[in-house]
């Protein structure tokens, strides 16, 4: 039988990557992506900012360290999508390093999805850093269209108090762009408050990843190390944020230019529903 213990990454002290056992139930071959027949937008804005995950090890209980990043699949299979439709994609993160990928969950013999990587690899090893994005890029007249911040256990480690991401996506939301995330990403929306501390998004519903995989399945299966410190969906709910799905089915909701998703089940429905949803955007319909 494939083994359900977590297995050791050797970078780093009591560090792991998900069990053999865990990803065979949870990396296929191939994704369900089957093209993007997108007519090229004629927005004037076109740039759509990709805050990727600049850290790598998840404290779990006992003190151990989940070797995690974004998820390739719910980063790609977006990006195509929205490369289809004529968006032109800018990484940047908050520290301005490497994003950081999960490459143990890429599907191997997807060629779409490594053709999409490699022709994002320069700016995923060279990212801008978000402050200058903030500082330079984010005001009147501003070309970006959305703000996309992908999934994996990534976004947990430093996103969800980051002041520089909050600034950013309370950007988004306060001018009409589109904010589009999936899995864990929402724990960039965690960290947009405002002065009071409130969430900006509460009131807002959103699919994120389900508490009950993180605090049950994933650690039984040995996907991950250890019981979570944290919950997101709990999180989010606590802060006032309706989080629509309990399970992981691939869904994906929109609540005004709120575009979300589940799970990497959802990264192809996100991709088409994220281009719809910039495609109202440009024409004045937030509803």
């Amino acid at each position: 039988m494939t083994s359900k213990e977590p297995t050791p990454d050797q970078a780093e002290h009591n560090a792991f990557f998900p069990s053999p056992y865990s990803l065979g139930e949870y990396v296929p071959s191939r994704t369900d992506f089957d093209g993007a027949d997108h007519s090229e937008t004629t927005a004037a804005r076109r740039k759509i900012l990709l805050i990727g995950a600049d850290e790598r090890y998840l404290r779990v209980d006992g003190d151990r360290f989940f070797s995690t990043g974004n998820h390739p699949v719910e980063t790609l299979l977006p990006v195509l999508h929205l490369q289809a439709a004529g968006y032109e994609i800018e990484v940047a993160t908050a520290s301005g390093n490497l994003m950081k990928f999960e490459l143990w969950a890429f599907p191997a013999e997807d060629v779409a999805v490594k053709d999409a990587y490699e022709q994002l690899l320069p700016q995923t090893e060279s990212p801008r850093k978000l402050s200058d994005v903030l500082e330079n890029d984010l005001g009147d007249g501003s070309d970006y269209a959305a703000v996309f911040i992908p999934g994996g256990h990534g976004a947990m480690i430093n996103m969800v108090d980051d002041p520089v991401i909050g600034e950013t996506v309370a950007w988004f939301l306060k001018n009409d762009r589109v904010v589009i995330t999936l899995c864990h990403g929402p724990a960039a929306l965690l960290a947009a408050k405002d002065d009071n501390g409130d969430s900006l998004f509460a009131g807002y519903s959103i699919c994120s990843f389900p508490d009950a995989l993180d605090s049950g399945a994933n650690v039984d299966i040995g996907y991950l190390p250890g019981p979570m410190t944290w919950l997101l969906s709990q999180r989010l709910r606590e802060r006032g944020v309706t989080v629509v799905n309990d399970d992981m089915t691939g869904a994906v909701h929109r609540d005004r230019l709120v575009v979300t998703g589940d799970s990497p089940l959802a990264g192809n429905a996100l991709g088409n529903l994220a281009v719809e949803t910039l495609a109202d955007a440009a024409q004045g319909g937030g509803a």
